[in-house]
C-alpha cells in the first residue's frame, strides 16, 4: 500500500509537529540532519538509489526497518509510534538534502559518501541563513520557558547490592533483611554498585519511574527492596541534593547561545521542508507496522 503525500504535507506536518510532545532527544540542534541521520542511517545509501523518478521519495518498510534496528540497539526496545514517527521524519530531511546535494553536485570527490553530501548540502542552506537579533526580554522569556534545562535538578545518591543467582522478590526481601541486619555483601556473596549525584531523569531511564518514586520516599542508610522494570533490586538511598534554581545572570551567555541555536535549527528546518515540496512523498505501509503509518497519516 502507498500513500502519496501532497506538497502541503511539509507544512501540515510541522503544525501536527507542534501539537506533539517529542522526546527530548528529538529536540537537539543539527539532530534531523547530520548528526542523528548519520547514525541512523549511515548504510542507507542502497535506500537512495531505489526511486525510479528523482522527484519521488519512498519512504518504506526497509528505511522502518533499519530504524527500528538501531533505535533497538541503542535503547534496549523497539520504538514507539511517535518515536517512529519521527524517526522518519529524521530520515525524509536527510533524503531530501542528500538529493539536493546531488543536484548541486557537490558530491564531487565525495563519490558513495553519503553522510558528506548531505554535509555539503546543509552547508549551502546554512549560508542562506541570517542570525536573528534578540535582547534582554527575549533571552529572559527563553530562560523562564526552558528553566528545567538551567535549574540544577535534585540528585540522589544510593547503592545497589546485586544478588548473585535468583532475583525474586522473596530472595530480595530476605537478601534486604540481612543487609539491614548488618551483614555485608561480600559475606553475602554479592556485588556493590554506587550511583553518585544521579538526577531523577537519569534514575526514571534506568530503572522506569515507580522505582524513581519510591526512592524519593525511601528513609536514608536503609536497604530495601525494589521493583524495577527489570525485576527485584536491593538497594540503598544515601543521600539527596536538593533542586537548585539556575540564575540567569550567571547563565546569560549559555542562554544566549542556546536561543540563537534553537533559532537557526528552527530556519534550517523550514529551508529544508521548503526543498521538499518539490518532492512527491510515498510512504509505503509495512505489514508489521501499521500503527506506525496510521499516526503518520492521522498527523498529516
Amino acid at each position: 500500500m502507498s500513500t502519496v503525500l501532497p506538497t502541503s504535507f511539509s507544512d501540515r506536518l510541522k503544525s501536527s509537529l507542534r501539537r506533539v510532545t517529542w522526546p527530548a532527544w528529538t529536540r537537539e540542534p543539527l539532530l534531523h540532519f547530520v548528526v542523528l541521520g548519520a547514525v541512523l542511517f549511515a548504510a542507507d545509501h542502497f535506500i537512495a538509489g531505489r526511486a525510479d523518478d528523482p522527484r519521488t521519495i519512498v519512504v518504506d518498510a526497509p528505511v522502518d526497518n533499519q530504524a527500528i534496528q538501531v533505535f533497538k540497539a541503542a535503547r534496549g526496545r523497539d520504538p514507539d509510534k511517535e518515536e517512529l514517527y519521527a524517526l522518519r521524519r529524521v530520515w525524509l530531511d536527510n533524503e531530501v538534502l542528500y538529493r539536493e546535494g546531488l543536484a548541486l553536485q557537490v558530491d564531487r570527490g565525495d563519490t558513495a559518501i553519503r553522510e558528506r553530501v548531505i554535509f555539503k548540502a546543509l552547508s549551502v542552506v546554512d549560508a542562506n541563513l541570517k542570525a536573528p537579533r534578540f535582547d534582554e526580554h527575549v533571552l529572559r522569556e527563553w530562560f523562564e520557558s526552558n528553566r528545567s534545562k538551567y535549574d540544577e535538578p535534585a540528585r540522589y545518591t544510593f547503592q545497589e547490592a546485586v544478588l548473585a543467582g535468583e532475583n525474586s522478590e522473596s530472595a530480595v526481601r530476605a537478601f534486604v533483611e540481612m543487609l539491614n541486619r548488618g551483614r555485608s555483601g561480600g559475606e553475602l556473596n554479592a556485588g556493590l554498585r554506587v550511583y553518585r549525584g544521579r538526577p531523577r531523569s537519569n534514575v526514571v531511564q534506568g530503572y522506569g519511574e515507580e522505582f524513581a518514586k519510591a526512592l524519593e520516599e525511601s528513609p536514608p542508610g536503609t536497604w530495601r527492596a525494589y521493583a524495577t522494570r527489570d525485576g527485584w533490586r536491593a538497594m540503598q538511598l544515601d543521600s539527596v541534593t536538593p533542586p537548585k534554581p539556575g540564575a540567569f545572570e550567571d547563565l546569560r551567555g549559555v542562554v544566549a547561545q542556546d536561543w540563537l541555536d534553537a533559532k537557526m535549527s528552527e530556519q534550517r528546518t523550514a529551508a529544508v521542508r521548503a526543498l521538499a515540496k518539490k518532492y512527491t512523498v510515498k510512504v509505503e505501509e509495512p505489514t508489521a507496522k501499521a500503527e506506525a503509518q496510521s499516526n503518520l497519516e492521522d498527523n498529516d
